[in-house]
């Protein structure tokens, strides 16, 4: 999706919030909510988005869409300058994925850390969890991701080989 498709998204889903049925509900919306605000970078969007999903994943015992909350919380407070929270909500996400094997939203939320590593100025992490994102898209076939990961690798002057070169 196009950068700027995401603000279109989010109007399209906050116009539906009112109108939520059998097949869909609210919970599933704050979770789809929150994960376009973390895509987005958009703070004021995960201040309010983000504790409505986690609130609506917990009632319904929800994991994937807990481990969506948490990786925006940890988004969130990346963006406000609250790396420690930041990792301990993206950790907590990786443990949901994982458990529920959501390989690409794995793969995402390895991405998110390695932003936060960038963020601490930490290369060798970066590199680290940039790798994981990378391997989790690949098996994934998740192109744009893998792309937009290597691009990421690459500005830390550690561009990936590509399989079979």
């Amino acid at each position: 999706m196009a950068e700027g498709e995401f603000a279109l998204v989010r109007q399209h889903l906050e116009a539906a919030l009112p109108q939520t049925a059998d097949w869909v509900g609210d919970h599933d919306l704050y979770a789809m909510l929150a994960d376009a605000a973390a895509r987005e970078g958009d703070l004021p969007a995960l201040q309010r988005y983000a504790p409505l999903a986690e609130e609506r994943a917990v009632r319904y015992d929800h994991r994937l869409y807990l481990a969506i909350a948490h990786r925006a919380f940890g988004v969130a407070h990346r963006l406000a300058g609250e790396p420690a929270e930041a990792e301990a909500r993206l950790r907590q996400a990786v443990e949901l994925f994982a458990e529920v094997e959501a390989r690409w939203q794995l793969g995402r939320t390895y991405f998110e850390l390695g932003r936060l590593a960038q963020a601490r100025a930490d290369e060798a992490a970066a590199i680290r969890h940039f790798t994981d994102a990378l391997a989790q898209f690949r098996s994934q076939g998740a192109g744009p991701d893998v792309i937009r990961t290597q691009a990421a690798l690459a500005e830390l002057g550690n561009a990936p080989v590509e399989e079979g070169h």
